[in-house]
């Protein structure tokens, strides 16, 4: 019997067991023990992909893990720790002579074993192996390659992010440029677009679209996420339902409004300026140093003037505004909403209006249903800023 389960399969790790650093510029409480506590007890995310599993003292922790009974290795990939099942993962960055600039992938591999092995065939490959989203020296293809040897699955990540990203800097035109499309099992949409305007692009329409929340903290995880429909949250399961087999398939997108996103409009590096591509110098710094928003690159690679999303039957792509954005909503207040409810996936999907004001203000109470119901003003972003909400 199929059923529908949260995910958000790109999630970094801050410190190690051994509080050594694995994504330097994560929190140092985002410890894989700590992730899958917060998953499992607070957000009330089923499935989650931690994508620095290749390093060897994550592998330690979740060994320790096992060996301790806190964990235990599915028959069909990934490890369950409480209500939550963790992919393991790892973020790669590929930068070879095909490319125009640098491109981050996520590979997730079934099993420990085989995450070990790919950890020991990326330390000849690598600089570092110990830290998040180091550089890869060797071919795109040839990762390919490699992740499909060990039964793997590979998502290029972020892709329309100006810095690291397939179509921000590492190819011109198209995926082939660099990758062999075939060994391709989904796309990352990135905070600063969705489904209707990744669909702008041609080559992207036979690819399945994820939504995650690239966390480099807690309170970040399930920023963005899908529900997936499957029988259980494990490997095979993803796998089957990233291919849209069996009745396994992604039912929802759960992305914040791409104005929210860093990089959602070109602007001035300097001063922050919102600027067109026609602008080859910032209007007020006069700065010529100009970041290229995200909407602006998806309309110079469009295949069409209009979505075809809804000819492509995508699943619906639903606003959603973390919590933590909510205007007057602070640690407290998140506390509060666990404590009566349970999760934060409770609270933004179920918890019905009255439920709501009984334990907070009113006032917030509407505001977390326009949010569910897509009607908060929102202030783009750019650049590297977030943009913001307010009420409508």
């Amino acid at each position: 019997m199929l059923n529908t389960f949260f995910a958000d399969m790109h999630i970094h790790i801050g410190r190690d067991i051994d509080y050594n650093p694995v994504k330097i510029t994560a929190s140092k409480r985002l410890t894989l023990t700590n992730i899958l506590k917060e998953a499992s007890r607070h957000k009330g995310i089923q499935l989650i992909g931690v994508i620095d599993c290749h390093a060897p003292a994550v592998q330690k922790e979740i060994m320790m893990l096992l060996d301790t009974g806190q964990a235990e290795e599915l028959s069909d990939g990934g490890i369950q720790f409480e209500n939550v099942t963790l992919l393991l993962g790892a973020e790669i960055e590929v930068y070879d002579d095909a490319c125009q600039g640098p491109i981050h992938v996520l590979c997730f591999l079934p099993t420990l074993e085989k995450m070990a092995c790919f950890s020991t065939w990326l330390a000849k490959r690598m600089t570092n192996i110990t830290l998040s989203s180091q550089r890869y020296y060797g071919t795109a293809k040839e990762l390919q390659y490699k992740v499909k040897e060990l039964a793997g699955l590979l998502i290029p990540a972020h892709i329309f992010t100006p810095f690291k990203s397939l179509y921000g800097k590492g190819v011109k035109q198209s995926l082939a440029e660099v990758f062999d499309p075939d060994l391709i099992d989904a796309v990352e949409l990135g905070l600063s677009s969705d489904t209707e305007m990744a669909d702008r692009i041609k080559e992207l329409h036979s690819y399945t679209f994820v939504t995650n929340s690239d966390a480099h903290s807690l309170p970040k995880i399930g920023r963005e996420y899908q529900q997936i429909q499957m029988n259980h949250p494990s490997f095979k399961e993803f796998e089957w339902a990233l291919h849209n087999v069996r009745g396994r398939q992604i039912v929802k997108n759960y992305g914040m409004d791409p104005r929210l996103g860093k990089y959602y409009t070109t602007v001035c590096h300097d001063c922050h300026t919102a600027l067109t591509l026609r602008h080859k110098r910032c209007l007020s710094c006069e700065s010529t140093h100009i970041i290229k928003g995200v909407s602006d690159r998806i309309e110079e690679l469009a295949s069409s003037e209009e979505s075809t999303s809804s000819n492509l039957k995508r699943p619906a792509y639903l606003y959603q505004v973390p919590l933590e954005y909510l205007p007057s909503l602070g640690p407290k207040t998140y506390e509060t909403l666990l404590y009566h409810f349970q999760t934060e996936m409770n609270v933004i999907h179920t918890v019905p209006i009255d439920d709501l004001k009984k334990v907070i203000s009113e006032k917030l109470a509407q505001f977390i249903i326009q949010m569910r119901q897509g009607k908060l003003h929102i202030k783009a972003g750019g650049g590297g800023r977030y943009g913001s909400v307010s009420s409508s």
